[in-house]
């Protein structure tokens, strides 16, 4: 993403212009459209003329448009982005109040204004425009006869390919259907990684089992591509990585992201420490409840007390349409950081976030143990009565 101007006043209303240049991109303005904004992009409109004859004929023409966003509808497999409004700014083929739908595109610029631009929301365009966070992994994760080619960014998991081929038990004296299903598999796979997977920006590929078929799928690519000279794969062979994973489903890859080889290889990147984060807080939760907290109610309670060591956050919080609730999230993350805690707010396109969401979307580690929330309330009924 690339910053072309930001105004903002003291009281942080403003307006800031960004260009998209990537998919994942459209993630980052998806997470910072709000209903309410004010959008100003290039769009095509389909406008009706009338000639000196009377006869009616239509032309789509390229305009600029400021609509008042109404509703926002982000395509993840496509990374398209919908955005519907009513039009606030008078325009020669547009009514004003008349309604319209901008598909943002990338590489085309757009202005964005906010009655009020909070932390969370600023600190979401210096990640997007910091070239650092483009780090990225593509892992696959497989069992015999399913794989899953996915590209881990640091803000989403997607799913580029799913490979499903019916495989045959073993016969006793014949493993020949067995044999061949399992090489053409493999040969799917393969070809599904050379179309979906960028070597010049990928840094690491996770091969992810479970048994040995990380192993024996290698073993087959590399082989393969040393009888035909493909060197692509031959050039790039360092950048494989076999990890364990209990099955080929895309809900492993959580565990193959979580192998401390993984970890030591991907430091730098943003969805390895989403792991780590939640890893810590489902071990603190096991061995010392009272260090590990989640729901709103009891982690603002901790905060209170000053207490929170790591607060764990969805960014889906953030995109509530009540504009209390956001600033209540907003207020908790500002809050944890003046006390010195660390924020860690996780893409709910990856699978460390879809889990955090499960654990209704925030959650925090504490530096000492805090009386639960529960029992504080069990004692003041008990005192009244």
């Amino acid at each position: 993403m690339k910053l072309v101007r930001k105004d903002l006043e003291k009281d942080n209303a403003g307006q800031v212009t960004l260009i998209p240049e990537e998919p994942e991109d459209m993630w980052h303005t998806y997470n910072l459209l709000q209903v309410g904004d004010s959008l100003r992009a290039s769009t095509i409109r389909k406008v009706q003329t009338e000639s000196s004859t009377g006869s009616v004929g239509s032309n789509r023409i390229r305009t600029t448009l400021t609509l008042c966003v109404e509703a926002i509808d982000f395509d993840s497999q496509a990374c398209q982005l919908r955005v519907k409004g009513t039009n606030i700014q008078e325009n020669e083929y547009v009514k004003m109040g008349a309604y319209h739908t901008i598909e943002l595109e990338p590489n085309r610029q757009f202005t964005l204004a906010k009655k009020q631009w909070d932390s969370v929301v600023l600190e979401r365009i210096e990640q997007a425009c910091d070239p650092a966070w483009n780090a990225d992994v593509a892992a696959v994760v497989m069992q015999e006869g399913l794989a899953h080619v996915c590209l881990v960014t640091p803000s989403m998991t997607l799913t580029r390919a799913k490979v499903e081929v019916n495989i045959p038990r073993k016969r006793k004296g014949n493993c020949s259907q067995h044999d061949r299903a399992l090489e053409r598999f493999y040969e799917q796979v393969v070809q599904a990684i050379q179309r979906h997977i960028n070597f010049e920006v990928v840094k690491c590929v996770l091969v992810a089992s479970p048994g040995f078929v990380r192993e024996q799928f290698c073993d087959y690519m590399f082989q393969q591509a040393v009888k035909t000279d493909n060197k692509l794969l031959l050039e790039n062979r360092s950048k494989f990585l076999q990890v364990h994973s209990s099955s080929g489903h895309k809900y492993a890859l959580k565990e193959a992201l979580c192998d401390p080889a993984v970890t030591s290889r991907l430091s730098d990147t943003k969805a390895a420490g989403e792991v780590k984060a939640l890893d810590d807080f489902y071990k603190m939760l096991q061995h010392e409840p009272d260090r590990a907290f989640y729901g709103l109610k009891h982690v603002e309670k901790a905060n209170e007390a000053m207490a929170i060591d790591t607060l764990l956050i969805s960014d889906e919080l953030f995109r509530h349409q009540d504009v209390a609730t956001r600033a209540r999230y907003v207020k908790l993350v500002d809050s944890v950081r003046e006390n010195m805690g660390t924020v860690r707010i996780f893409s709910s396109l990856h699978v460390s976030g879809e889990q955090l969401g499960q654990l209704t979307g925030v959650a925090a580690i504490l530096r000492f143990p805090v009386a639960e929330l529960s029992d504080q309330e069990d004692e003041s009924s008990s005192e009244e009565d």
